[in-house]
């Protein structure tokens, strides 16, 4: 996949999805020397899903003619609540036949004792950017992926906080209303994920066409389209007034989110990755979300770290967290030298 030449040694990232998973094969570098896809079969169970996962491993292996011998260590990312020291996943709400799973050391016997890491997903993607991504050069980021609700990852001084307890970085949990604020599905409430997750952009725009107000997302919803952050972002495009609002306040949501981690942490850079960044980089409308983040930080922040930090988007797209994980593998691999 990469004209380059490949450089030893040789890992393999494994980033599993609610729906799919995906598999690379990554160089020293972080180059993928090859790719695949495959479903996570949730439904049918755990078993399903490794079986799945073992195959494209094997297939993307072929593709780049190598065996698993080949292989130095493997990295395992998954979303949701984790034990990461114990390397099993806790309760999971997209893999939920997946709970209690102790998915390192079942992946790490398969495979005689290979190298095993695991790691949340987004920390992985987060890695991934800092690696080799939109943060290579940076010392300290915050990665917020952005979806059906929020991620984000932070690494500081080159080390990825998972915290004590395996949640640091649940940053899309920090509370910004504190009175009568937006059920999260989390089940708190005031929640940053509430006001400017993908699932919270779908309520607040179904409240707001309940309620009356003109849109051509109602004549899209008649045709039968269903509504979605992608239909809203469409809306948007055609300079719609209330998907316009609802997009530029999600921005502002996020803003704030940005303030409080900037004040707490100080990092070089914070990045936006993810399905709905409405376009993203270069597009008309994701330049207008992001620059509406921008100003709501500058408005809040101290004059120092907002004058002297990064705010932009992610570079590896959706390759993010596979290459991330491989690359976490990577270093734990050196750490243990």
């Amino acid at each position: 996949m990469n004209p380059t030449k490949p450089q030893e040694p040789y890992f393999v990232g494994i980033d599993i999805g609610g729906t799919n998973v995906k598999v690379g094969i990554v160089d020293d570098a972080g180059q993928t020397l090859a790719f695949c896809k495959t479903s996570t079969d949730v439904p049918l169970g755990v078993e399903a899903g490794l079986k799945n996962i073992y195959q494209a491993i094997d297939d993307a292996l072929a593709d780049c003619r190598l065996t698993i011998d080949d292989i130095k260590a493997i990295g395992i990312a998954t979303p949701g609540t984790m034990d990461i020291p114990g390397g099993k996943l806790v309760d999971p709400p997209n893999l939920p036949t997946w709970k209690g799973f102790p998915i390192r050391q079942t992946v790490c016997d398969h495979y005689g004792g290979k190298p095993t890491i695991y790691q949340n997903d987004a920390n992985a993607a987060t890695y991934g950017e800092y690696w080799i991504g939109g943060a290579r050069e940076a010392h300290s980021l915050v990665f917020w992926t952005l979806g059906t609700g929020i991620g984000c990852g932070i690494i500081i001084d080159e080390m990825i906080i998972e915290g004590r307890h395996s949640h640091g970085g649940e940053c899309g949990h920090i509370v910004i209303q504190m009175d009568d604020g937006r059920l999260c599905d989390s089940g708190q409430y005031g929640t940053l994920e509430a006001y400017a997750g993908g699932t919270s952009l779908v309520k607040r725009c179904q409240e707001q066409l309940d309620a009356g107000r003109e849109s051509i997302l109602n004549d899209m919803l008649q045709q039968g389209q269903e509504l979605t952050p992608l239909l809203i972002s469409e809306a948007g495009e055609q300079n719609d007034e209330l998907a316009t609002e609802l997009i530029m306040e999600s921005a502002r949501c996020l803003g704030v989110g940005t303030t409080n981690l900037m004040h707490t942490i100080d990092p070089d850079m914070v990045l936006f990755g993810g399905a709905v960044t409405f376009g993203g980089k270069g597009t008309a409308q994701g330049d207008r979300f992001l620059q509406r983040i921008r100003e709501e930080v500058q408005q809040r922040a101290f004059s120092v770290p907002y004058e002297n930090t990064i705010i932009d988007y992610a570079e590896l797209g959706a390759d993010a967290g596979y290459i991330g994980v491989a690359g976490c593998a990577r270093l734990a691999c050196l750490k243990a030298e």
